[in-house]
């Protein structure tokens, strides 16, 4: 006779709150469910690949190098409008976030199809353009966002852990980006 045992279930895990809680000494720091960092991270992935499709215009706009890497950046944008930023994940983001994360969508189509509708190098470096203007205004917004609403005691443990250096530094860089704004 043989008997089975039924599969161990996994544990639950929940993310809800997990931008607001305070940071534990050695804790993993979970990341917000609205992704509005995946955003940032696919909007450069984005720039970068329609920047390096520029290099082979030389080659023309059926250039496979150029071909492959508006495919993949339009691989990018797919993944960030039917993955990271669903309507669901809108709705569960904080507040401040949803904004940023509703332009950064709009931002996307808009991108998805000008790189669905590509008829030349023109348009190609018109779009490489944009999309790295964009790019630096989502990561600015995301990164004044984030820090503005880190919260007292998260702040407090994150200064506990920099060297005078370390404050040094991002006070003088804080101050470049204020002027930039």
């Amino acid at each position: 006779m043989i008997t089975t045992q039924e599969p161990a279930k996994p544990p639950e895990v929940s993310y809800q709150g997990a931008i607001e809680s305070p940071v534990e000494e050695g804790a993993p720091v979970e990341i917000a469910t609205a992704c509005v960092p995946c955003a940032v991270g696919h909007f450069s992935t984005s720039a970068g690949l329609l920047n390096e499709a520029v290099r082979f215009k030389g080659e023309g706009i059926t250039s496979n190098e150029v071909l492959d890497r508006i495919a993949k950046a339009l691989e990018e944008q797919n993944t960030l409008e039917r993955v990271d930023l669903t309507p669901e994940k809108l709705q569960r983001a904080p507040e401040w976030e949803r904004g940023i994360a509703t332009e950064a969508l709009e931002q996307s189509r808009k991108l998805r199809h000008s790189l669905e509708g590509i008829t030349s190098i023109d348009e190609l470096e018109q779009a490489a353009s944009h999309t790295a203007d964009y790019y630096k205004k989502l990561n600015r917004q995301w990164y004044k966002g984030r820090f503005a609403h880190l919260g007292k005691e998260r702040v407090e443990t994150i200064e506990k852990r920099l060297s005078s250096e370390d404050k040094d530094r991002i006070k003088k860089r804080a101050e470049a980006l204020i002027e930039e704004a």
